[in-house]
């Protein structure tokens, strides 16, 4: 018995079984079952059972959005990477480098830009994998650089927050990226361009607190968690129990902070419209020209005619 199982059984598993990768299946968040990691790829990262919307990276949100899924991306300022020299449970410095490690950005922030639709457009996208998509002072001067190419290039500029707010081992300065963001917007809207926002899960913090809630048309993705602070501490604040899907993208729009829920499947076709319905300089329909008074009072005066 013991020449079978430690000898005759291991080869014949050698025989019938090969080695399979652990990444082949994906857990839904919200039923719980398992799904095929291609289908879900392949479904945009939408659980074809529930329609949940599930987290996807900076890079394949990008692919999804632009001609061809082609862009190019950026260069963003350098900037200090521990300016206060931060350390909590771990120096701020380790974590940026296991942040780094486990990511193939080097920051919460990727801009891009290329065509949608056939339109110059400008991307500012989080990676919410990246720490969270904290804001610090690099996420600021990447809003800046979008702004600055956007009107540069006379393009819109659409951003999409994916954010628990503010990085705290930068102190002061990440909630200085607060007003910097604001300016940022304020530029493009000077220049009488398109501001979008596409607000993912989770959009929370101080970035729904600033340039995120300030987008000409506001849109978001189904279920997605939108909002500054978290449900359980606003209940413990007002000792209240919030409603049922407080904070979801669904509740705002039907209290008016959002502008449309789009489904992930919808939304390039809908950025696009919306694009060009903002960027269309001519009237809609041909203007005709007003009637003068002395012309409508001889018209008037032929209807009236008792000769006719």
């Amino acid at each position: 018995m013991n020449w079978i199982s430690n000898y005759v059984r291991p080869k014949i598993r050698a025989l019938v079984q090969k080695d399979t990768p652990d990444d082949l299946w994906v857990k839904s968040p919200a039923t719980g079952q398992m799904i095929f990691k291609k289908e879900l790829e392949k479904n945009l990262w939408v659980c074809p059972y529930s329609g949940h919307h599930m987290r996807i990276s900076a890079r394949k949100r990008l692919e999804t959005l632009f001609d061809d899924g082609d862009y190019t991306l950026v260069e963003l300022p350098k900037t200090l990477t521990d300016p206060l020299k931060f350390k909590d449970l771990k120096r701020y410095t380790d974590r940026i480098k296991d942040a780094n490690a486990k990511n193939e950005d080097k920051e919460a922030i990727l801009v891009a830009r290329g065509t949608m639709g056939g339109m110059q457009t400008v991307v500012a996208v989080f990676n919410f994998s990246y720490m969270g998509g904290s804001m610090g002072t690099a996420v600021g001067e990447g809003l800046l650089t979008a702004a600055k190419l956007a009107v540069l290039q006379e393009a819109p500029l659409l951003v999409i927050p994916a954010s628990g707010g503010a990085r705290m081992q930068e102190g002061i300065l990440s909630l200085m990226q607060m007003p910097r963001s604001i300016i940022a917007v304020d530029m493009v809207k000077d220049a009488g361009l398109p501001y979008v926002v596409l607000l993912t899960d989770p959009t929370t913090g101080g970035v729904s607190a600033s340039f995120a809630m300030l987008g000409d048309i506001a849109i978001a993705e189904p279920q997605a968690n939108i909002g500054f602070a978290g449900k359980r501490v606003i209940e413990e604040t007002i000792r209240e129990k919030l409603p049922e899907g407080f904070q979801t993208a669904e509740y705002l729009l039907e209290h008016g902070m959002v502008d449309m829920v789009v489904h992930r499947h919808d939304l390039r076709e809908t950025l696009i419209r919306v694009f060009n319905l903002l960027t269309q300089k001519g009237p809609s329909a041909e203007i005709l020209p007003l009637k003068g008074a002395e012309e409508a009072k001889e018209e008037a005066a032929e209807k009236n005619d008792p000769a006719e």
